[in-house]
C-alpha cells in the first residue's frame, strides 16, 4: 500500500473512530497548499431527539454522521476538498442543496459521489453497484437545482468541491431514511452485528468492516443443502450460484481485495473467522432464485491477537499487511 494511500486511509479510520467517541486527533497537510487539517474528535456526535436543526460549518477536509445543515464559504481558494458522509448500516442518505454559490465557468465544482472513493478504490465496487461509474457522479455544475435532492444507494456518500473565489460556498443539508434491505454498507463501529438479506434479487452485496476482526458466523441460509462447507477460494464454489465469500486486503474496494474463504452451504453456527487486514469484507453473492441470509458478529483485534496470532481461528491472514 503506498504512502499516500496509507495516509488517506487511515485518515477514515481515526475518523469513523472520532465519530464512536474516540478521543484522536490526526494533522493532514493539504497536497497543494500544505495548510495543516486538524481533525476534530469525541464530540461530534450526539444525540438529537427533540433538538433544533444541528448546524455547523463544513471543513474542506470533513466527515458528517449525523443529520443537519452544514455551510462551506471559502476564505481563500481552495482545490481538493471531500466530506465523506455516513450513517447507520440500515440507512440512506439524502443530500438537499440549500444555497449554492460558487463560478461553474471559473473552474469551480460541486460533485456528489454515490459510495466513497480513495484513489480509485470504490465502495461499493463497480461489480456490486447497480450504477455505472461515471453515473454515480452527479454534478451540481450539469444538472443545477434540478437535481437539488440526491439519495445515496447505501449508507455512504461523498461530497467533493473546488471553490476558487474568497467568499463563495453552498450550504447543504443532510437527512436519513430506513433501508429496509441495506445490500452494501461501511460499518460505524469496530464491533456489532449484522444481518445482510437479499431477497429474491440478482445482486452482490458488501458489509465492509474498516478494521482487523474476528469475525463469528451465526446462521447462513442459502438456496442449497445443508451443511457447513468452507472451500479453499481457489477452488470456489464451483457452479453454486449463491454463496457468501469472505474478503481482506489494505484497500476500500471489495473487488480488489483478497479472498480468503466461500461459504457454499446454509448451516447453522457459530463458525469463527480471524482476519487480520485493514479492511474485511463479508460479501453475498446472489443468483435472485431464493431468499439468500447471512448472520454475524464482528469485532476489533487487540494488538495482542495481533502480535501473536492464535486462538480458535479457521484462517489468519493479512497480519503482514498491518
Amino acid at each position: 500500500m503506498s504512502p499516500s494511500f496509507k495516509l488517506q486511509y487511515h485518515f477514515v479510520l481515526i475518523f469513523l473512530m472520532a465519530l464512536r467517541g474516540e478521543n484522536r486527533y490526526l494533522e493532514l497537510r493539504e497536497a497543494t497548499d500544505h495548510d495543516p487539517f486538524l481533525l476534530f474528535g469525541a464530540n461530534l456526535k450526539r444525540e438529537l431527539a427533540g433538538e433544533p436543526l444541528y448546524r455547523r460549518a463544513l471543513r474542506c477536509l470533513d466527515m458528517l454522521s449525523l443529520p443537519g445543515q452544514f455551510t462551506f464559504t471559502a476564505d481563500r481558494p481552495q482545490l481538493h476538498c471531500a466530506a465523506f458522509l455516513i450513517a447507520e448500516p440500515e440507512e440512506f442518505i439524502t443530500i438537499h442543496y440549500d444555497l449554492v454559490s460558487i463560478d461553474c465557468q471559473g473552474g469551480d465544482f460541486l460533485k456528489v459521489f454515490d459510495g466513497w472513493i480513495l484513489k480509485g478504490e470504490k465502495f461499493p465496487s463497480s461489480q456490486d453497484h447497480p450504477l455505472p461509474t461515471t453515473e454515480r457522479y452527479i454534478d451540481f455544475c450539469d444538472s443545477g437545482l434540478s437535481r437539488r435532492s440526491i439519495r445515496s444507494s447505501q449508507n455512504v456518500a461523498m461530497i467533493f468541491f473546488r471553490i476558487h473565489e474568497p467568499g463563495n460556498g453552498f450550504t447543504f443539508s443532510i437527512k436519513t431514511d430506513p433501508n429496509l434491505f441495506p445490500c452494501n454498507a461501511i460499518s460505524q463501529t469496530p464491533s456489532g452485528r449484522f444481518t445482510l438479506v437479499v431477497p429474491h434479487l440478482r445482486q452482490n452485496c458488501s458489509f465492509s468492516i474498516i478494521y482487523p476482526v474476528v469475525i463469528k458466523i451465526s446462521d447462513l441460509t442459502l438456496g442449497h443443502l445443508h451443511g457447513l462447507q468452507f472451500k479453499n477460494p481457489s477452488a470456489g464454489c464451483g457452479g453454486i450460484g449463491d454463496f457468501v465469500e469472505l474478503l481482506g486486503g489494505p484497500g476500500l474496494d471489495p473487488s480488489k481485495m483478497m479472498p480468503l474463504a466461500d461459504l457454499c452451504y446454509s448451516f447453522h453456527g457459530p463458525a469463527q473467522m480471524k482476519i487480520g487486514c485493514d479492511n474485511t469484507v463479508v460479501r453475498m453473492v446472489s443468483s435472485g432464485k431464493h431468499i439468500n441470509r447471512v448472520t454475524f458478529e464482528y469485532r476489533q483485534l487487540e494488538p495482542y491477537e495481533l502480535e501473536n496470532p492464535s486462538g480458535n481461528s479457521i484462517q489468519e491472514i493479512c497480519l503482514s499487511s498491518l
